[in-house]
């Protein structure tokens, strides 16, 4: 990868994903067509967008099968939702020009309709976020924390406790990306495709030789799951604990606070921003290797990471190193 200035310069599309970018535009292009998207985002309920729009059902529904065509939203039981991928790439198209900050995000459902856990979560959130964030933002981000976890969740027992600390996580992100708390560390957000592989391996070992010295996050362009496995029983064997860690979906406010961004497989997914540090890694995917595959992509991933701690001027501290 190389860079001018502050902003990334990537790799060149490959044809596929040029072609499928190129789909997406074309279609947002269409002046109906994202203003029915912007209806969806806002969370209006479909029988009232045509009024809502001043336009036709028959039209309405022409742009959601377009819509839907290049992937860009997806339908669900009857409703049509923009999956977290949508809200990365395209969220900014759809807030009139004002970036999506305390108070400008999307509306989304409200707490009443969700498990009453989740409300729970909201007012414990709202006490510790209360001299940063008013009620009203704290509880966005928590039902919109709940709805990127749970399109994915298969079992849902342990949805309010992850919820609770996805939301927080983004909570202080956000409050590090508009100014309201400052840290003294680097922040640094690894970035692959599951979220339960290469970004986990490199936190785990950004966190086991630099400690306190660097505030670490992780987050997928299409998350797991659960960290797999494998990976955890293959940094146990050098002895890097993987602290309590799942899968999170991607989203603006955790690329807005970070130092350095590090890319490892996600393609294009990452939103860019001055004044920031991008990396990628070319990493083969450890889980589709045999176990010493893993483990030399494990060992790869130290490398990078020990350099990277160079860069930033962080000693190493673990004992074992």
């Amino acid at each position: 990868m190389t860079e001018r200035g502050s902003h990334r310069v990537g790799r060149p599309l490959g044809a596929e994903d040029a072609q499928a970018r190129a789909a997406q535009a074309a279609v947002l292009g269409d002046l109906l067509a994202l203003r029915v998207l912007s209806a969806v985002a806002a969370n209006a309920p479909l029988a009232h967008i045509p009024a809502l729009l001043h336009i036709a059902a028959g039209d309405m529904q022409d742009a959601l099968n377009r819509l839907q065509t290049v992937g860009i939203v997806r339908k669900e039981a009857g409703e049509y939702l923009l999956p977290a991928e949508s809200w990365v790439r395209f969220g900014r198209l759809l807030g009139d020009g004002v970036p999506a900050l305390p108070n400008t995000r999307p509306a989304q459902p409200a707490l009443a309709a969700l498990p009453t856990q989740i409300a729970t979560v909201a007012r414990d959130l709202s006490y510790r976020f209360a001299s940063t964030f008013s009620e009203e933002t704290v509880s966005q981000y928590v039902v919109e924390s709940y709805l990127l976890l749970s399109q994915r969740a298969r079992v849902r027992t342990h949805l309010p406790t992850l919820t609770a600390r996805y939301a927080a996580d983004r909570l202080d992100a956000l409050a590090s990306a508009t100014g309201l708390t400052l840290r003294g560390t680097p922040e640094v957000l690894f970035v692959c495709v599951q979220n339960a592989g290469r970004s986990q391996i490199a936190a785990a070992y950004l966190r086991h030789l630099a400690g306190d010295a660097v505030h670490v996050r992780t987050a997928g362009s299409a998350p797991a799951d659960e960290v797999h496995p494998r990976v955890i029983e293959a940094l146990a064997e050098v002895g890097v604990p993987l602290v309590d860690d799942f899968p999170k979906p991607l989203t603006d406010e955790v690329v807005q606070a970070a130092d350095f961004v590090v890319t490892m497989g996600c393609g294009d997914a990452c939103p860019v921003y001055p004044g920031r540090r991008y990396m990628d890694w070319s990493l083969e995917d450890p889980l589709a290797l045999d176990d010493d595959g893993l483990r030399q992509v494990r060992d790869r991933i130290r490398g990078h990471v020990e350099r990277l701690l160079n860069e930033m001027g962080v000693g190493a501290h673990a004992a074992n190193r």
